[in-house]
């Protein structure tokens, strides 16, 4: 290993955990990639991370969008050569109810955001991953992927089927130096959180800095699991 700053890429950078994600890497002496759909929370993002000493390459893009991922992975692979991390944070609620009355288009589009657009990160950023000394990976799930529950259908559709794709990539490269790691918040103080539910008192649970500093452990040079589902109740209760 060398003194380089690592390079890492952290989607849903421009608002709860992914935002403290990406300052908490910074903080660190990272060289973080921010991705996110508003091109002001970013650019608001990237006067903080200059604040710290640190430095951000911004990319203002819907991960719907699997073209732009397409060309992110070329933009990084031809720019820097490597990429040493990932945090793919970013995911939307989607519609909660019954099943039966979920839109088409809603359903579609918390597939493609929550699980489609996480294959095509991994499709286009696997090649620099694997230039990295100790290249690392964390993916954000939830418990309702392993534990569904009424009412819940796309997103917890979305979440399962991540939790599957990224389990076996860890497999298929256990011989290689990436590590990929699940990472489940639990309930956290945030914006989608209070909209899931909207009865409950956001000073019950914990902030998004506190989640974020145990989730962006997973993209240490230090991190040797690989395969696991890290979940941030479980940690903090071992904490007392």
């Amino acid at each position: 290993m060398t003194d380089t700053p690592r390079l890492i890429l952290v989607t849903g950078a421009s608002r709860g955990i992914g935002r403290a994600a990406a300052l908490d890497l910074a903080r660190q002496g990272n060289i973080v990639i921010a991705v996110a759909r508003s091109k002001a929370a970013l650019q608001k993002l990237d006067d903080e991370i200059r604040a710290l000493g640190s430095e951000a390459v911004l990319v203002p893009m819907d991960l719907k969008d699997t073209k732009g991922i397409e060309t992110l992975g070329k933009v990084i692979g031809e720019r820097f050569g490597r990429l040493d991390g990932l945090v793919a944070n970013a995911g939307i609620l989607g519609t909660l109810g019954p099943l039966e009355t979920c839109g088409p288009r809603s359903f579609e589009e918390t597939i493609a955001t929550n699980l489609n657009a996480n294959f095509h990160l991994i499709r286009a950023l696997s090649p620099w991953l694997h230039q990295s000394d100790a290249p690392r990976a964390v993916f954000v799930t939830s418990s309702v992927a392993r534990h569904p529950r009424a009412f819940w259908g796309p997103y917890q559709a979305a979440k399962a089927g991540l939790e599957a794709l990224v389990i076996g990539w860890a497999d298929e490269n256990e011989n290689m130096k990436l590590r990929a790691n699940i990472f489940d918040p639990g309930g956290t103080r945030t914006g989608m959180r209070a909209e899931a539910m909207p009865g409950e008192d956001p000073m019950t649970l914990p902030t998004p800095e506190e989640v974020a500093a145990e989730m962006v452990k997973l993209v240490s040079p230090d991190e040797t699991r690989t395969g696991a589902c890290v979940v941030y109740r479980e940690l903090a209760k071992a904490k007392g």
